[in-house]
């Protein structure tokens, strides 16, 4: 039987998803001619966020931090998919939110990587919100606020987001990921709907909706329960599915070489990043790191309410992880999921 509790125990995990997906797309790059001709191509598809580009910190000799974003933009959503219904139009829900907020740190002294959740609920005192809340008003101030914020204060080299759309179409691009379930599962408000336990390959719509899901529920002991640490738990799902994205694009460029340019070509519409970042050089620093496995870091939180709200705030050990991502120390202690 599929161990739940094996999945969500372990303090550190790999990786995560959404815009870390877009981690997916740069490792499934190999060298042969024809796959580098697509990669130029789908480069010039690339939104350029120009005004991230003066907030960014400078280059640092040790390591390079990449802020990734999932972003909620229906703006390239198609009214036709079968989840048009529940995600929406860019005219029925307009702007975006971040739906994922990571950071990516490249070691350069020993070419590994590793992955720093930030909950979506974290607290930035300064701001009185949520950090949510400040993509907002735009990709810049979020990355001032992972940079200067008290609660983090981790330098950004470079910035990444990717949509939905982008997401459901790298998805489809590996022919589907495959999830184990337990029990019947469902969330009515993302769609999800597995009708028995098993493991299925989900498509990029099922996939979208079960990386979304915050009212995660499981038929069990005869009754729908849903899983109460909402947000979090999401994360702990999400890392996982992204652990199983990755060793599905590694086993099909393994396969098929020439299908790593068709990865690139699914999902480099779909992406927004600063004006400094090349592509292809990135593809050459994660490659080998992606390779060898990312190692996930939860950032250790814990409850409050302000001002009627409830929120997380930075909890014990996150000091460790926090100065890692910074640069400041070597490998932190293991956290919890």
């Amino acid at each position: 039987m599929y161990d739940v509790q094996a999945r969500r125990a372990p303090a550190r995990r790999r990786p995560r998803i959404l815009t870390l997906l877009f981690t997916l797309a740069l490792v499934a790059v190999l060298g042969s001619i024809g796959v580098i001709v697509a990669a130029h191509r789908t480069v010039g598809k690339i939104s350029r966020v120009e005004e991230v580009t003066p907030i960014l910190s400078s280059a640092n000799p040790n390591i390079e931090n990449y802020l990734l974003v999932g972003s909620d933009s229906r703006a390239d959503a198609d009214p036709t998919s079968p989840d048009a219904g529940g995600i929406g139009t860019a005219d029925e829900v307009t702007g975006s939110r971040s739906d994922t907020i990571m950071v990516l740190r490249l070691d350069k002294s020993n070419d590994s990587a590793s992955i720093l959740s930030i909950p979506r609920d974290l607290w930035i005192a300064a701001d009185k919100s949520r950090i949510n809340a400040a993509f907002n008003k735009g990709p810049a101030n979020l990355v001032e606020t992972v940079t200067t914020a008290d609660e983090l204060q981790i330098p950004i080299q470079h910035y990444v987001e990717v949509d939905f759309s982008g997401f459901k179409n790298l998805v489809d691009a590996l022919g589907g990921v495959q999830v184990c379930f337990e029990f019947p599962t469902r969330d009515e408000n993302t769609g999800l709907n597995i009708t028995e336990p098993g493991c299925p390959t989900l498509t990029g719509v099922e996939a979208l909706a079960y990386a979304r899901s915050r009212h995660f529920e499981q038929f069990k002991d005869g009754k729908w329960q849903e899983d109460p640490t909402s947000d979090l738990g999401r994360s702990t799902r999400q890392r996982d599915f992204v652990n199983r994205s990755i060793q599905a694009a590694l086993e099909k460029i393994k396969a098929d070489p020439f299908a790593s340019g068709r990865l690139i070509e699914a999902i480099g519409g779909s992406i927004n990043v600063d004006s400094a970042l090349d592509p292809l050089g990135a593809v050459d620093k994660l490659r080998s790191a992606v390779g060898g496995g990312i190692v996930t870091y939860s950032l250790p939180v814990v409850g409050k309410t302000i001002g009627g709200n409830a929120v997380l705030l930075p909890g014990e050990g996150s000091a460790a992880v926090l100065d890692y991502f910074r640069g400041v120390t070597d490998t932190p202690p293991p956290t919890g999921s």
